[in-house]
């Protein structure tokens, strides 16, 4: 397709000439706050500063803190020059010619920039070297073919010194300039920066962080690390992409696909700057306009998360020293006589023999098999745990892992060519290269032989940072560019090898230099396709490790948490945030898994574990015991109300988990998000949605029997129905004893509930109930999505039930949009309906008088018993 008429106009109108500018003193009156660093590898003296023609201006405080840089750039310092812009079928290309002296070595001559217009709420920009093919991430991102006709945003493209401006179309909010910092782009070091239009930003995942990132002079980096969650420090997972909400209520996002070890520099003008260590600048922009579709928009790029099966929404149980098959059952028998819920049940290394994945150990797990069998009996589920790295010390011919996996060559190689060794639980390990497709064919191999004598559910994913109690190998790194970049980020060590293999060691498809922080999506992906196979069901995976894209095929849990108030807090923002990238199962371990929890703070995290999407109480050796069982009578029965609460809202939250896998929505999800233009709820995370229609406000502290929270403009009921609070968008204060989480209905939903029970297996055929909030005219709705719950692709096969849920003008009806057998059996039982103001005389269920309703007036609640069966529509109505 060529240029069609007006594109030359467009193009005119997209370049914007060379400034004419002399350096000097006024090119270096940069406010402190807008300065960008001209030393990014190394503090300079003024010579050498001014010897890269660059400002230097020293500050009040220590050079190394955090603050506004000493030597910086001047305003217009050329780096590239834009040339050759040309129309394209999908856009624009220019070639970016280098015009001053690049102060890293092995300097890119000649860029080649391609913008895309994708979409009309997408833009993607390419920054490659012209002359050479470099590392680009194998991730599969959408096709696209010709340009957006329309779209929400304008560009230009700045000449000389090259720079890029991206602007709404409506209002003109510049949502990236690129022009206040020169490109730099050389074969270890690329750096492009932008203003920000203000300075919530969110994002730049794995982070122990609130939910919006501080902006004053602070560095993230991304580079998979085997941390402890702490502070200021990479942890388990990148996700380089951020959400900046602006002033009136908008929202953009903006991902950059490359996998290299990186830092992105916040400053408080608001601005950003991204540093990486190699591969390309691969941009993708999205203009929302609200924070929701920002979200899909992203999703729509990096893939939408998988459908978990129903029993993965239940309640998980495990610690490290369950040390045999009887102590496991026994802590089965025990949740069963203490009569809590219970739907899958973990071990961790305990069962493997020596350590070794795929083994069992003959001492206390001789009766391992058996015991996984007698657990499906009773309805549950089993999952133990696989580590990345393989034992490699066994002589040959008695570990089939190994023996088959060097035949297949399978593991990642050290320079020498031969599999890298490092050391891991087991003593010394190889590690499987998943991006290579012969180690796909010999995981599922390794899968289904060990599922053919244990039948395993699901699969935890550890260790696959991948994490190496060695740094680099036994043999330590070879002294080179890789492991000795000019650029190292701020990872913890120092070294990119620290806690993992060497960076040169050589995978399938290229360095681990480029690869590392895709080795646990990579392994997710081998692992989800192994399990689809082998089981013939659902895949559930929670990995450690993760990158953008990991939704697609498994969970993650947030490591191992310390069992503290602050960890419990932190687990908020960082379930939210996981949610943002399109991660929606996910939770933190339940009471702590570092150190001995206490008993309040053990209530206090089940009870906010039981809205974590994934909940898993896990504990670590050594350490007091944590199960819902092995606390006073007071303390059980708090954290069974809360279990018992969670499991009423199970199909509520696979309805949810379906919108998300479906539609590219978030289960749990910021306050933020639902309420985009009050600015009230941007830093809200001591609280989640779920969906839209269920707000939960945990206790957080020691020692408190009240809690704080916002509530954003409209009514909210108590979800028993108690209370109702008419809020113009405040905070409120809420009673909060230590048998209680405030959980809230916004009015306008109605919730699908069902009795609970002791796990999925039986309470999917029990009754259900609806909870109506009604809007004040009298309106609401909610949806239903129903399967078998574990079957592959039922909503893409078309083999479930949706039933849409309204409610006005006195009555509420169902609606099915689809019908299966799957409901078959199950009936309504009650409807309670929220908010009716005058005192119903009579109440009428399909026709027929229901003569036992009750109305309480001071709470205007009215409580409907029914008998009508779910896989048929139905009429309630009051008058």
């Amino acid at each position: 397709m060529g240029p069609g008429p007006g594109i030359a106009a467009a193009l005119l109108a997209l370049l914007v000439p060379a400034a004419a500018r002399g350096p000097g003193a006024a090119a270096c009156d940069v406010s402190p706050s807008g300065r960008f660093d001209c030393g990014p590898e190394r503090l300079l003296a003024r010579a050498d500063c001014e010897a890269r023609g660059c400002c230097y201006i020293p500050g009040p405080g220590p050079r190394s803190g955090p603050g506004p840089p000493w030597c910086f750039f001047p305003r217009g310092y050329r780096s590239y020059r834009a040339e050759n812009l040309t129309a394209t079928e999908s856009g624009f290309s220019a070639r970016l010619r280098r015009v001053a002296a690049a102060f890293l070595p092995a300097a890119v001559d000649t860029v080649r920039l391609d913008l895309a217009l994708e979409t009309p709420a997408r833009l993607r920009f390419t920054l490659r070297d012209a002359a050479r093919q470099r590392y680009e991430v194998p991730l599969a991102t959408p096709r696209v073919q010709g340009r957006a006709p329309a779209t929400l945003y304008g560009l230009q493209v700045s000449q000389d010194p090259f720079g890029l401006v991206v602007c709404r179309q409506r209002g003109g909010t510049v949502l990236l300039n690129t022009t206040v910092a020169p490109l730099i782009f050389t074969d270890q070091f690329l750096q492009i920066s932008t203003s920000l239009p203000s300075q919530f930003i969110s994002g730049l995942g794995e982070h122990l962080t609130p939910l919006f990132l501080d902006t004053a002079w602070s560095r993230v980096t991304l580079w998979n690390r085997d941390m402890a969650p702490a502070p200021h420090v990479n942890l388990y997972g990148s996700h380089p992409f951020y959400l900046v909400m602006e002033d009136d209520g908008s929202a953009h996002g903006v991902f950059l696909l490359n996998s290299n070890a990186m830092d992105v520099l916040l400053q408080p003008s608001p601005a950003l700057t991204w540093r990486t260590t190699g591969g390309i600048l691969d941009f993708y922009i999205f203009l929302g306009p609200d924070p929701k579709s920002v979200v899909r928009q992203y999703l729509d790029v990096v893939g939408f998360p998988f459908m978990p099966p129903y029993w993965g929404l239940g309640f998980h149980l495990c610690r490290w020293g369950y040390s045999s098959t009887d102590i496991t059952r026994q802590v089965v028998a025990n949740m069963t006589a203490a009569r809590f819920p219970l739907d899958v049940q973990w071990n961790d290394l305990d069962y493997a023999d020596a350590k070794r994945d795929f083994t069992f150990n003959k001492k206390g797990f001789r009766d391992y098999p058996e015991m996984v069998r007698d657990f499906h009996s009773r309805g549950l589920r089993y999952i133990m745990i696989v580590d990345a790295g393989i034992s490699s010390s066994g002589p040959p011919g008695t570990y089939k892992p190994y023996d088959e996996g060097l035949k297949r060559g399978v593991f990642i190689r050290n320079a020498t060519g031969q599999p890298l060794i490092g050391k891991v639980w087991p003593g010394p390990t190889a590690f499987p290269d998943f991006t290579n497709p012969t180690t796909h064919e010999w995981w599922h191999d390794m899968v289904k032989d060990f599922h053919e004598q244990v039948p395993f559910d699901g699969m935890w994913l550890d260790m696959n940072e991948p994490s190496n109690f060695v740094e680099g190998s036994q043999d330590g790194c070879p002294n080179n560019n890789l492991e000795h970049p000019p650029y190292v980020p701020g990872v913890f060590g120092g070294r990119l090898q620290a806690g993992t293999i060497c960076a040169s060691s050589q995978q399938y498809l290229s360095s681990h230099y480029n690869l590392h922080s895709l080795y646990g999506l990579t392994e997710a992906i081998a692992s989800h396709s192994a399990l689809l196979k082998v089981r013939g069901k659902r895949p559930f995976i929670i990995s450690r490790s993760t990158f953008s894209g990991h939704g697609r095929y498994a969970g993650h849990w947030t490591g191992d948490v310390g069992s503290d108030w602050e960890q419990l807090y932190y687990s908020i923002p960082e379930v939210l945030l996981f949610n943002l990238f399109g991660v929606p199962l996910v939770g933190a371990d339940i009471c702590g898994f570092v150190g001995s929890t206490s008993e309040e703070l053990c209530v206090r995290w089940t009870q906010l574990g039981a809205f974590y999407p994934f909940m898993r109480n896990h504990n670590d050796h050594g350490t007091r015991p944590q199960e819902p069982y092995s606390f006073s009578p007071p303390a059980q029965a708090a954290m069974r109300s809360a279990l018992h609460l969670r499991y009423s809202l199970l199909p509520f939250l696979y309805t949810l988990f379906h919108r998300a896998h479906s539609a590219g929505e978030t289960v749990a999800r910021p306050l933020f998000l639902e309420f985009p233009t009050d600015p009230n709820t941007w830093v809200v995370d001591r609280q989640l949605l779920w969906g839209g229609g269920l707000l939960v406000t945990p206790v957080l502290e020691a020692g408190q029997t009240k809690v704080r929270g916002y509530f954003p403009a409209g009514t909210w009921y108590s979800l028993a129905g108690d209370s109702t609070i008419h809020s113009k968008g405040q905070w409120i204060l809420l009673p909060a004893p230590l048998d209680t989480i405030n959980v809230h209905v916004r009015a306008g939903h109605i919730l699908p509930l069902q009795e609970p029970a002791f796990s999925t297996a039986q309470s999917r055929s029990k009754a259900m109930a609806l909870v109506v909030a009604l809007t004040l005219d009298g309106f609401a709705r909610g949806d239903l999505f129903w399967d078998d719950g574990d079957s592959w692709e039922t909503f893409e096969r078309g083999d479930y039930t949706e039933i849409l849920f309204l409610a006005s003008n006195d009555a509420v009806l169902s609606q099915l949009l689809r019908a299966s057998a799957h409901l078959d059996g199950v009936l309504l039982e009650a409807v309670t309906v929220l908010g009716v103001t005058s005192p119903p005389r009579r109440v009428l269920a399909n026709g027929a008088i229901v003569s036992d309703f009750s109305y309480r007036s001071d709470t205007q609640v009215l409580r409907v018993p029914v008998s009508l069966p779910m896989w048929e529509q139905f009429v309630i109505s009051w008058s």
